[in-house]
């Protein structure tokens, strides 16, 4: 076919002289090259199949196919608590792996808890409270095998820091507890939502490099507050911004610090970090950071308790409540004006434990090469915290250090939390006068050593490295965080994020292709600067699908690049553009913005007596430029299925020259 076979006004009839006259072997590559029409789909059908595949992907009920009823509900129970499944091949050497590793992450949260318990102005106890009910919970509905429950340090300053802007916890410790358990309720019903409703991938909308700068923002902001425990100051500020918190420090150097709970903080800080050092330069010490908290907490209780330093100005725990939780259903706010804020923070607590437990859980199941399904991680999550939020509990998630030594330990199921659970529940009922006279400081410094781990620097630089736009994001969460609030960090990683997504939506890249020398390939000219652009044609790719948001964007680039090219052709004395070819590999749909955007682009081209030619379109993409029309506006001749065939067509001469 010559190059008057691309042109508007060549007939039928000609078409069909032009075609027979080529040879046999030309006319069959014609044929074969020829884009196919994907058959027309049933309406109900095709939306069936698209809401399938957006909450169904992962074919939930492909286990109770062709099964008796009998089966089915076997299945049933074991899809709500995996326990009973994997619980049927459970032997003594897998005990053995999660005895040991339940009671290391004991001695590791059990100090945690009642430091986390004060970041979030609550009561000592009900850190512990918080590692009891939940991981019992989660043992029997949870599908991770690493995963170990309880507070953490980011969700508790976020509950602290959200709930105190509500109620003062000095003022009113009843008022404000009841709030925190209402919190709670709503977490895990947001939570167990999600997972029902297979709304998972919600949580995927924070981005990656998001989640590295708030991490990090929080792991310094929850620092800073300790130094209150650290230095032995009695008036520090409620804000938790960088600039309040130094200038509360620096405020009280000359009659706010107390020099012997100095030398207890820092000493047992420095041993603390020594101790995480050892652990990480060889794993087989993995324990030795694990029992180093509770060692400190020992020793310093011993060591305030004979040397009396509470009075010299040390400050203690105090007094813990002995005993197990008690209830708290009628604690709950379901009415009045609380019940508003309570599910306000509760959705955001419920959110930022979710995405922390999920991205835990699938780093240590990838570690050991098993699936976690996350729905039901979701489902697992929220029930725990609503059960929680009745038994005295405040939000639990998936702990990060907690999970990374119970890996190194030798887990081999949930047992593991069982086991953690019972030695809280016993330190609840005997253990729990014991820690009277542990000093806040060695509580500072425990989490000061914890959150540490939260600062990961390589993977800043990384993100730098990879995605500058990525950076922004980690960059805005870790200022807003730090120099602001827990919220406007959170409210800054999520608004970057979803700019992000909406620039790329908006924007999609487009490139010039070229020819690559001795090949019938065409590839992007910028990638791969030694391939030639064909003359008279212009080839452009469209890398995004084309929708109501960025078709006008596509259209204006597609005509700013022909005019570009016309400018350069012109100047170089080169045969001037006759052929416009849009490669459409990359356009994944459109809709009818898009459409319209690709007649306005013929309609423009017309005038200037250019062809549109459009090369392998998808079926979907195919189907609708059938439904409207515009397939038969162009030309079917028109729709090729590489470019390769394009070019020959339009230009065979020139092809075969390049």
């Amino acid at each position: 076919m010559d190059s008057k076979s691309c042109s508007n006004d060549v007939d039928v009839e000609t078409k069909e002289m032009d075609t027979r006259s080529l040879p046999a072997s030309r006319r069959g590559l014609m044929h074969l090259h020829k884009v196919g029409t994907p058959p027309k789909q049933n309406l109900l059908r095709e939306f069936t199949a698209r809401v399938n595949e957006t909450f169904f992907a992962d074919d939930p009920l492909r286990p109770f196919k062709d099964q008796p009823r009998s089966r089915k509900l076997v299945l049933g129970i074991q899809a709500i608590f995996p326990i009973f499944e994997w619980g049927r091949s459970y032997n003594w050497k897998k005990f053995r792996g999660d005895l040991i590793a339940g009671l290391t992450i004991a001695s590791l949260c059990i100090p945690q808890d009642i430091g986390y318990a004060k970041l979030a102005n609550l009561d000592p106890q009900y850190g512990l409270y918080s590692s009891f009910v939940p991981p019992l919970i989660y043992a029997f509905m949870g599908s991770s095998r690493d995963i170990a429950i309880g507070p953490v340090a980011v969700v508790s300053l976020l509950l602290g820091s959200m709930l105190s802007k509500e109620i003062d916890p000095n003022l009113n410790k009843a008022e404000y507890r009841r709030l925190a358990f209402t919190a709670t309720f709503f977490a895990g019903i947001t939570q167990a939502t999600l997972g029902f409703l297979r709304l998972g991938f919600l949580i995927d909308f924070l981005s990656h490099a998001a989640i590295i700068g708030f991490m990090a923002g929080a792991a310094i902001t929850i620092a800073l507050q300790q130094l209150k425990g650290l230095l032995g100051i009695k008036n520090f500020t409620k804000e938790t911004d960088i600039i309040s918190v130094m200038h509360s420090v620096w405020g009280n150097v000359h009659h706010g610090w107390n020099w012997q709970t100095i030398l207890i903080g820092v000493s047992f800080l420095s041993f603390l970090l020594v101790a995480k050092y050892i652990g990480k330069k060889n794993r087989k010490f993995f324990w030795v950071p694990a029992v180093a908290p509770l060692i400190s907490v020992i020793l310093s209780t011993f060591f305030v308790y004979i040397t009396h330093a509470e009075k010299k100005g040390v400050q203690i725990v105090k007094d813990i409540e002995k005993g197990i939780n008690p209830s708290s259903v009628y604690q709950i706010y379901f009415r009045g004006e609380y019940l508003l804020k309570g599910l306000k923070i509760g959705i955001v607590a419920g959110m930022i434990a979710l995405t922390e437990a999920v991205a835990i859980g699938r780093t240590f199941a990838s570690m050991k090469d098993y699936q976690i399904d996350g729905n039901k991680e979701m489902v697992a999550l929220g029930a725990m915290n609503v059960v929680g939020s009745m038994t005295s509990c405040y939000v639990a998630t998936g702990s990060f250090s907690r999970s990374a030594v119970n890996f190194m330990a030798g887990c081999e199921t949930a047992v593991s939390n069982v086991i953690m659970s019972c030695v809280v529940f016993l330190t609840l009922e005997f253990i729990t006068p014991l820690f009277k006279y542990t000093p806040n400081a060695i509580l500072a410094a425990i989490i000061i050593s914890a959150v540490a781990g939260l600062i990961d620097i390589p993977a800043a630089i990384l993100v730098w490295k990879i995605d500058k736009f990525d950076f922004v994001a980690c960059l805005g969460a870790f200022l807003g965080v730090v120099f602001k609030s827990v919220e406007i960090g959170l409210l800054i990683a999520v608004t970057i994020s979803f700019a992000k997504i909406l620039l790329q939506v908006t924007r999609p890249r487009t490139a010039i292709l070229g020819k690559v020398p001795m090949t019938n390939v065409y590839r992007n000219i910028l990638q791969y600067p030694e391939a030639a652009k064909v003359p008279g044609i212009l080839i452009v790719r469209v890398d995004s699908a084309i929708y109501f948001s960025n078709s006008n964007y596509v259209k204006e680039r597609i005509l700013r690049w022909l005019m570009d090219e016309e400018e350069r052709v012109k100047a170089a004395c080169q045969p001037m553009i006759q052929f416009l070819i849009v490669e459409m590999s990359p356009v994944t749909d459109i809709d009818t913005s898009g459409i319209h955007a690709l007649e306005e682009l013929h309609r423009s081209l017309e005038k200037k007596n250019i062809q549109l030619i459009l090369t392998n379109p998808g079926p979907v993409v195919m189907d609708k430029l059938e439904a409207s029309r515009f397939a038969n506006l162009i030309g079917e001749d028109k729709i090729f299925l590489t470019v390769a065939d394009a070019v020959s067509s339009c230009s065979p001469k020139q092809a075969d020259e390049v």
